[in-house]
């Protein structure tokens, strides 16, 4: 299969669906917000985005799997499978703040082999292949900037499953004494792609499903980041905790491992 004869399609497919976010945004009614879950929030605009990406991944790719945030799609995972989040950063938009997105990544046997993560508030779209990874046509490596003290590093605060919480508060009091400063943007997707082309040094969170990561990450490995769960392994897709980085990557991991106990 030639991916890169894709990426155009699936790119269109994420500006339309992020123009749709914009669109019912601007007069969204907050009366149709509802929870999932202990301060997990979805609405209709989420269940229709990814009914509309799923339709046309389908058109796209027949056959293939889906791994999807709202569970519109009719099959689950297989070799060739989506894995969608159709808004991530749900809560920003519910609440007016602007920094969300749209991730959508392909992969095959568990493997990203395309990553699409579209910003429409800022209309930038991050996306890679095996060419290389881009934003809107530009070609983006990571950040230079060789140490954890000279860093701006992203994170996110867990809003459920708090019985880790007291280590995750030391790690983050330790990289607040060591680096230039600490971000909570409220979207994995958005933070991955801002350390794909530099803007963020590092990121590292928990809690996190495969369709918050799997675009973001596969775009900061093919931006010449690293990408690893918290003990330096692989499975940062679905092992729910991920550090991606650029050559600071040794000194996170290290910050993190100090205090993070399975």
């Amino acid at each position: 299969m030639d991916i890169s004869q894709l990426l155009p399609q699936v790119i269109a497919i994420a500006k339309r669906a992020g123009q749709f976010i914009l669109k019912e945004g601007a007069d969204f009614d907050r009366s149709k917000i509802e929870e999932k879950g202990l301060n997990d929030l979805v609405s209709y605009v989420d269940k229709e985005s990814e009914r509309q990406i799923v339709q046309a991944l389908q058109k796209l790719l027949p056959g293939s799997g889906f791994i999807a945030e709202e569970g519109t799609s009719p099959t689950g995972e297989k070799d060739w499978t989506w894995i969608i989040d159709p808004l991530d950063g749900t809560t920003n938009f519910l609440h007016g703040l602007p920094v969300f997105a749209v991730s959508i990544a392909l992969a095959f046997k568990r493997k990203a082999v395309l990553g699409v993560v579209y910003e429409p508030n800022r209309d930038e779209c991050f996306y890679a292949t095996a060419e290389g990874a881009f934003c809107n046509g530009e070609l983006m490596r990571v950040s230079e900037v060789g140490q954890l003290k000279e860093s701006l590093i992203a994170t996110g605060f867990p809003f459920y499953r708090f019985g880790k919480m007291p280590a995750y508060l030391k790690i983050l009091e330790e990289f607040m004494r060591s680096c230039h400063g600490l971000r909570r943007m409220g979207s994995a997707a958005v933070d991955l792609a801002y350390v794909a082309c530099g803007r963020f040094q590092g990121f590292f969170e928990y809690n996190l499903k495969p369709w918050d990561v799997a675009a973001g990450a596969y775009i900061v490995k093919l931006a010449g980041g690293q990408v690893t769960d918290f003990g330096g392994g692989n499975n940062y897709i679905f092992g729910k905790e991920i550090i991606a980085s650029n050559s600071i990557a040794a000194e996170m991991r290290e910050t993190v491992q100090k205090y993070w106990k399975d």
